[in-house]
């Protein structure tokens, strides 16, 4: 039976970069998760009848709350919901699922890359109609509405077995559990050359995977060992836990730590990588080489033509603002467009569609490409294997070999999680103050060529995004971004960006820490960082 429910608004429920995140005792509020999903239901129209697709990464409370979207969906006049078994559905695989079975839209449950657990962070975001996260407009509108929000509709059924395929009716509505991998692994095998890869296992090739106890443990265990032939064992940490085992899902050298050492030992195997707890994220580790994100795409880029799915060529490239240059020199050898958007997977989202992009990827740890329209963890890293079967080199070869052609960005991001908010902000609104002045200053041997704060006119639908980060520019090509991330659910995360190119391969075997030392010295000289947050390291440096 259906029903209304009175409630009351709640005032914090903007929707970040990428959805609304916040701790579990947050959500577990009365209606704060109802208030949110009936927003989103009356922000939207011309969905009576149509398809959802609701699932998750498995953390703590994304069972309950899939069980309250079910019966308000129903509620509120969908026609079909599709839900992944044990209410898993990977982000990419969320996106596979809504673009192949032409739903309406989908709810996905998640906090991405931050900790699972009871006093931990959950998330809920809406997907549109091409698989891509909703864009502002839609998040602008869901948050005008969730504060004036007033009732919503949910049905007075029982609990949904979220652990059985098949379909069932609850008013009017058939849910259908399906198999979260099968969709997934099907695109995937599509798009790469599996025999090759196959080849390239069965001779030895040694592949070590880390789910990091998160969604992409069954799709990996599926693919990289069933499918692709790697021993058992290859794949570790594979089931998802509601904590992830306690540990910080994050592909990073921080939180995948254990992952680098096995990379970095005599005896390592040929190739690592990791994935985060939605599994859109990726590490990607050669023996005896960190391969950057940022690297990482343009090398992807420039090898992509070697997989079936990518052997016509790209149509263009694209990267959010802070992620470094490299593959913009890609673009340019190939003859191709080069696309720089704010950071935030949604502004793909018109690039991927129109066709003027084919791969895209983010400084994060985020790569895609036109398959879906989130960014997707395992495809990264089974392209990296099809160039690796086709090029029969190492990762290590590869970076060497792409650097002495394109020259090489020694670039690094560092993060400062849970900074006091006010702080944050008042450091912001200094370099703000700062832009006009700065262009001609001279720090050491760095001058200042521009500073702006980033705004992006989208090609596509022309809409514009302001105030997307502070960029500090330097003659010679190296830079310095500044940005607050909207990923995190407490405090402020202020991320500074340190970007310099090298065009001489003499010179590409430096740390990187130690080439970008009087980059990194500039940019708390000119924010005042550890002045103004009281931090004399960041938490986190990628």
């Amino acid at each position: 039976m259906k029903r209304t429910v009175t409630t009351t608004p709640y005032g914090d429920q903007k929707p970040g970069t990428s959805g609304l995140r916040k701790k579990v005792p947050v959500f577990q509020q009365k209606n704060y998760a109802e208030n949110f999903i009936q927003s989103i239901f009356d922000s939207l129209e011309g969905f009576q009848g149509e398809t959802l697709v609701i699932g998750g990464d498995g953390r703590y409370y994304n069972r309950e709350v899939i069980q309250i979207a079910i019966k308000m969906a129903a509620a509120n006049g969908f026609g079909r919901v599709l839900v992944g078994r044990g209410g898993i559905l990977s982000t990419p695989a969320a996106s596979n699922v809504i673009r192949k079975y032409k739903a309406f839209g989908g709810i996905v449950l998640s906090a991405s890359h931050n900790p699972g657990g009871p006093t931990e962070d959950f998330g809920i975001k809406y997907n549109i109609g091409n698989g891509g996260p909703a864009p502002e407009k839609v998040t602008d509108a869901i948050y005008a509405r969730s504060k004036v929000i007033d009732s919503y509709k949910t049905s007075d059924v029982a609990d949904i077995n979220l652990d059985a395929e098949g379909s069932q009716e609850i008013d009017g509505m058939t849910v259908t559990v399906i198999d979260p991998v099968a969709d997934y692994a099907e695109l995937m095998e599509s798009l790469f050359d599996f025999a090759a890869i196959r080849k390239l296992i069965s001779g030895g090739f040694r592949v070590v995977f880390d789910a990091m106890s998160a969604v992409t443990g069954p799709y990996a265990k599926e693919i990289i060992e069933k499918r692709l032939g790697a021993p058992k064992g290859s794949v570790m940490n594979f089931i998802p836990l509601p904590d992830f085992g306690g540990h910080h899902p994050d592909p990073n050298l921080v939180h995948a730590r254990a992952l680098y050492e096995t990379m970095m030992a005599p005896d390592a195997p040929d190739f690592g990588a990791a994935s985060d707890g939605d599994g859109d994220r990726n590490l990607v580790i050669g023996r005896g080489i960190f391969i950057t994100p940022s690297d990482s795409l343009a090398m992807l880029a420039a090898n992509a033509h070697l997989a079936p799915g990518y052997a016509k060529g790209l149509a263009g490239i694209a990267r959010s603002m802070p992620t470094s240059g490299a593959a913009d020199r890609v673009a340019e050898k190939l003859g191709i467009g080069i696309y720089e958007t704010p950071t935030g997977w949604k502004f793909f989202g018109n690039l991927l569609d129109e066709g003027m992009a084919t791969i895209c990827g983010e400084e994060s740890a985020g790569t895609g490409s036109n398959h879906v329209r989130e960014k997707d963890g395992l495809w990264a890293v089974l392209l990296w294997l099809n160039i690796l079967a086709v090029r029969k080199e190492s990762a290590l070869d590869i970076a060497q070999k792409h650097w002495a052609t394109y020259g090489r960005n020694y670039y690094s991001r560092h993060d400062y999680e849970e900074v006091d908010s006010d702080a944050a902000n008042g450091l912001i609104a200094n370099l703000r103050d700062q832009l006009a002045s700065l262009p001609g200053k001279s720090f050491g041997a760095l001058k200042v060529a521009t500073s702006d704060d980033f705004a992006y006119n989208d090609p596509v639908d022309h809409s514009v995004s302001k105030n997307q980060g502070i960029r500090i520019l330097f003659e010679g090509g190296s830079r310095v971004v500044f940005r607050l991330s909207g990923t995190g659910t407490s405090g402020a995360t202020l991320r500074v960006y340190i970007e310099r190119f090298e065009p001489d391969a003499a010179r590409h075997g430096m740390e990187t820490q130690g080439a970008l030392a009087d980059l990194i010295a500039v940019a708390d000289e000119i924010a005042g960082i550890k002045t103004r947050t009281g931090r004399t390291e960041p938490s986190v440096i990628t």
